[in-house]
């Protein structure tokens, strides 16, 4: 008896499809976030814009590595001339920025179609960078530099 609810499961829960996370204007929304950077996304059918604090994405990152960065999820999973993307981002830096857009991007992505996440999580696209600036200790010139000894 068991080993047939266990099979009723089984097939159940490969019947249930994830569906995708839109609101009623058909967007989906993720934030990202990369050192002090955090980037709100949105997603939807379209012809493949990107639009970044009003701006352009190659008037917002000018160098060339950045603009790569922020399509790498959308080549990746080969939607950059299918949907538009809409971001507000603040704080950090440029290079924040723009990795916090990607994954925003690679969020929000996974949440209009739920299919793309096993190539984004392969990539590594889907987890935060953690990594942070350490702060400043006291006694000491930065982080860890100290100030320079003197014998005499």
């Amino acid at each position: 008896m068991s080993d047939t609810t266990n099979t009723e499961t089984i097939l159940k829960s490969e019947t249930t499809k994830v569906q995708p996370v839109l609101d009623k204007l058909g967007r989906s929304y993720a934030t990202g976030k990369r050192k002090n950077a955090v980037a709100r996304v949105w997603i939807k059918s379209g012809s493949g814009k990107i639009t970044i604090n009003g701006k352009e994405l190659g008037k917002y990152f000018l160098r060339p590595v950045l603009n790569m960065l922020v399509n790498q999820p959308l080549e990746l999973t080969n939607k950059k001339l299918v949907v538009d993307t809409t971001v507000t981002v603040s704080g950090g830096g440029l290079s924040g920025q723009a990795g916090a857009v990607r994954h925003g991007i690679s969020k929000a992505l996974t949440l209009f179609d739920p299919n793309l996440r096993p190539a984004l999580k392969t990539e590594g696209l889907l987890t935060r960078d953690s990594r942070i600036v350490e702060r400043k200790k006291y006694g000491r010139r930065k982080a860890r530099r100290r100030f320079q000894f003197s014998k005499r």
